[in-house]
């Protein structure tokens, strides 16, 4: 039997008090703020102290909110060595945003990062809600980001990202011949993208939110776990190489019943033989290392162009 090469890694998305702000419509309510504050203390500390445990270092992707609000917290993750990647300003959905406001939020949350981290620039990020605006990606390109964790192309294997694909919607007011059109393909950039999979998302199943239709919140979390856990044995049997990228929320995960989910997870996939906890960074330096960005595709820009454009060199 084939070694097994197996390359898992835990994104933490502090949503916190912006994801109120910005998407889970609890933006007039003090409860849900105060929920928000909960995660962005606790829940963050609580994850930090399991990381520690098992000796791994996750990538947290931290809202420009996130990074202002809870600076001690987000010192924390730093000084411990874990990866820190974009992750908006208040968890706005960039596609109900102009180009215009898109450029303006990254250009300050990537300013904000990269000072936070001692002039080292944000690598990789997350969509807020994983909506992806149609320009994202030649903006984040531009801004010399090298992997995006929003899209679902695959599920457990790291690919170069297309930008400008095109499709029809359906109009139902005009003749179906108008709108009979496969999809369209655009073009490979050089952002490698590393899946994001909402079956393999603590959030969904596992977050109340009184204002949002499919909200959960009370789902059995050993059938989490064993959804999970089942995502895994069969990647495991297909696969002699994958990766194993799961999202998480300190708003959720920090909650003991989750808690208690992760450790028993971790150590049931480190039952494997070739198995190892990297930072999505360290996956995208895997995977440019064996597959190469077609010739002629659009790259992120160098990050000496970007500091001297933004005038932080």
């Amino acid at each position: 039997m084939p070694k097994k090469r197996v390359l898992a890694s835990y994104g933490v998305d502090i949503d916190a008090i912006a994801g109120w702000l910005g998407s889970y419509k609890g933006d007039d309510s003090t409860s849900d703020i105060s929920r928000g504050y909960f995660a962005g203390t606790i829940g963050v500390e609580r994850l930090l102290k399991m990381f520690d445990k098992y000796n791994m270092k996750a990538t947290w992707f931290i809202p420009g909110h996130s990074l202002e609000t809870f600076p001690e917290q987000c010192a924390k993750i730093r000084d411990a060595g874990h990866e820190i990647g974009l992750h908006g300003y208040s968890h706005e959905n960039p596609v109900d945003m102009s180009l215009e406001q898109q450029r303006d939020i990254l250009d300050h949350t990537y300013r904000m990062l990269t000072k936070f981290c001692g002039g080292k620039p944000p690598r990789g990020t997350v969509a807020p809600w994983w909506e992806v605006s149609k320009k994202a990606t030649e903006l984040y390109l531009s801004y010399g980001i090298e992997y995006d964790h929003s899209m679902s192309h695959h599920d457990c294997q790291p690919y170069y990202l297309r930008t400008g694909d095109q499709w029809t919607k359906i109009d139902y007011s005009k003749p179906a011949q108008t709108w009979m059109h496969p999809l369209k393909p655009g073009n490979e950039t050089g952002m490698v993208e590393i899946p994001a999979n909402w079956y393999l998302d603590d959030l969904p199943p596992l977050m109340f939110m009184k204002k949002v239709p499919n909200s959960h919140g009370w789902v059995d979390i050993r059938s989490i776990e064993q959804l999970w856990k089942d995502h895994f044995d069969y990647f495991y049997r297909e696969y002699d190489e994958f990766i194993f990228p799961l999202t998480v929320h300190p708003d959720v995960s920090g909650h003991p019943h989750v808690l208690l989910m992760h450790e028993r997870l971790i150590e049931y996939v480190n039952g494997h033989e070739g198995v190892e906890w990297v930072t999505m960074g360290e996956m995208v330096d895997d995977f440019k290392k064996r597959e190469q960005a077609k010739e002629g595709a659009m790259m992120p820009a160098k990050p000496e162009e970007v500091a001297k454009k933004m005038g932080l060199a």
